[in-house]
């Protein structure tokens, strides 16, 4: 067959999860959430699926390695995330902003393990989920923009640079004696984002 018989195939669309298959796999996703984050990523997948209400045959269906449920559980969050970002006309755009970025560092905090066990497994989130994470900032770059705008928020710090710090906050390593909450460092990026009256 030639290359140009090939590419006259039509694509095989994959077809969506019945009602009944969607709302087990999101028991699923929302139990192992729930699990991971009090007792940690080691707890066997047989306890998800109980504590989700299935078989474990209807786990490893919609997921067939522990891997692939830590990935569907990121990929989740990085769609709650962006959800995140939606400002409505009459909200206050500048405060929309530092609500999310305090989101974000709680779910970056929460997923750490995750991410880090992904990583070990060879899977590459970040190329897995880069779709989504350019939307995500797009969309916080409009939200930015919108409070800069307003005069709310300082122009001179770029969405790219927002994001960085507050990844790096969640993510740097513990320092003994050091044991900062992610939360209260976030408000002191979104502080230092405040716009204020330059000096002349």
């Amino acid at each position: 067959m030639s290359e140009t018989e090939v590419s006259q195939e039509p694509a095989v669309e994959e077809r969506p999860l019945r009602a009944d298959a969607q709302r087990n796999r999101q028991r699923i996703l929302q139990a192992a959430e729930e699990i991971f984050a009090k007792e940690g990523i080691s707890v066997p997948v047989d306890v998800v699926a109980e504590r989700a209400g299935v078989g474990a045959g209807t786990l490893y269906r919609h997921f067939p390695t522990k891997e692939a449920l830590f990935e569907a559980i990121v990929l989740n969050k990085i769609d709650d995330l962006l959800a995140a970002t939606t400002c409505q006309a009459d909200d206050d755009p500048a405060e929309r902003l530092f609500a999310f970025l305090q989101e974000m560092a709680r779910e970056a905090s929460l997923k750490h393990d995750l991410f880090d066990a992904l990583a070990a497994s060879g899977i590459d989130v970040k190329s897995r989920c880069a779709g989504q994470v350019h939307a995500v900032e797009l969309a916080v770059d409009r939200l930015r923009q919108r409070a800069v705008d307003a005069g709310a928020v300082r122009d001179d710090a770029s969405t790219q640079q927002i994001m960085h710090l507050v990844i790096s906050t969640c993510s740097a390593p513990a320092r003994p004696g050091v044991n900062p909450d992610p939360r209260q460092m976030v408000e002191i990026i979104c502080d230092g984002l405040r716009a204020v009256p330059r000096r002349n």
